[in-house]
């Protein structure tokens, strides 16, 4: 890298540390001055109430890492343009191309730094940033569906539940069935409740019985209590509704293949989290190179002007990004496509933009 290169390279990664430095914590005081009251009223302790704004840095910042980027380079390459750098830096004989060359190797820097921190560090964060919502903030709201509860355990096993109570581990009007090979019913169990006795590890059946199929017999057994085992777990009827935000690159992989194995109804929603993780990069290239298009050109009104537009675009994309979410989430839409549409029509705008500028 010559000196052209370190210089915005420079301005680039340190106006983008500088922007996270500056809103991160006015999102912490807004927020902690919106919840300051649920917090006191539900009595969280301090040390928990630290280690959540810890994780919302973590969380907030991986959702605004595009914004961010998009702004900073908007308003310190507007400052370059107002001051004629650029104008001096292309009348010298560099080539726009060339002139665009810092630019994508900090974007491959926060593009790689975003990969990994949405991968490995942020969905241990969100873990922490949810639970504490939904114990301390939004109390008593349910954070997963708890009625009419139907899971796949594998190739074979089933099971029905009509509700289910995360806080107490139990269910009610519980069915449990078994097939073999064939599809043929080997057994049906059936309960009136179900509950996780977590001290002795067992889960208990009230009002049980069993029907077991011995050819073109059946095998009645029934019990106002039975203590026994399941290969589940009693959080497995029902994941709570953030669970894949919640997965680091290899669980959430394994999580998405058990539940399409077992059918899940909102398999669009887990896929759409990792489609929306791979494709961070892409976005970084696609905004850097947008935000430069618009803010390398010298204009009246000057960077006022650009940080308005900057902030329009960046409003249509999130608009964009939940429209097509929304729709993958709910109408059956194509997760894949939710999160490859917006990046292509943004991906075409950056192209027209960049041939503008470049004239």
């Amino acid at each position: 890298m010559n000196i052209l290169d370190k210089y915005i390279l420079k301005r680039y990664l340190v106006t983008f540390a500088v922007m996270l430095l500056l809103f991160i914590p006015i999102g912490i005081m807004a927020n902690l001055a919106e919840q300051i009251g649920k917090m006191i009223d539900n009595d969280a302790p301090t040390n928990e109430i630290i280690i959540y704004y810890l994780n919302f840095t973590i969380y907030i910042g991986s959702l605004l890492f595009p914004i961010f980027l998009f702004l900073s380079i908007i308003f310190f390459t507007s400052k370059l343009a107002s001051n004629t750098e650029i104008v001096a830096i292309l009348s010298s004989g560099v080539s726009y191309n060339r002139f665009l060359r810092p630019y994508l190797i900090g974007a491959t820097i926060i593009a790689v730094t975003m990969l990994v921190m949405a991968m490995f560090i942020v969905p241990n964060a969100s873990k922490g940033y949810n639970e504490f919502k939904f114990k301390y903030l939004k109390k008593g709201k349910q954070d997963r569906i708890t009625s009419n509860i139907f899971n796949q355990l594998n190739e074979n096993d089933f099971l029905y539940v009509s509700s289910f109570d995360p806080a107490r581990q139990n269910a009610n009007k519980f069915t449990f069935e078994r097939f073999n090979d064939d599809n043929t019913l080997d057994f049906k169990m059936s309960a009136n409740s179900i509950r996780w006795v977590e001290k002795d590890s067992i889960y208990r059946l009230v009002k049980y019985s069993k029907r077991k199929m011995v050819g073109d017999s059946a095998i009645m057994e029934t019990k106002n209590r039975l203590d026994t085992l399941f290969a589940f777990k009693i959080d497995d009827l029902t994941p709570v509704s953030y669970i894949a935000e919640t997965k680091n690159l290899y669980e959430l992989n394994k999580f998405i293949k058990d539940q399409k194995r077992k059918g899940a109804s909102n398999i669009n929603s887990y896929l759409l989290v990792k489609y929306r993780r791979w494709a961070l990069p892409l976005t970084a290239f696609i905004l850097t190179i947008i935000a430069v298009a618009v803010s390398s050109v010298k204009r009246r009104g000057g960077m006022g002007v650009n940080l308005a537009f900057g902030i329009g675009v960046a409003f249509i994309y999130i608009f964009f990004d939940r429209v097509f979410g929304t729709l993958a989430e709910q109408a059956g839409f194509s997760p894949l496509l939710a999160v490859i549409i917006p990046n292509i029509v943004f991906g075409i705008l950056a192209f027209y933009l960049l041939q503008n500028a470049k004239r």
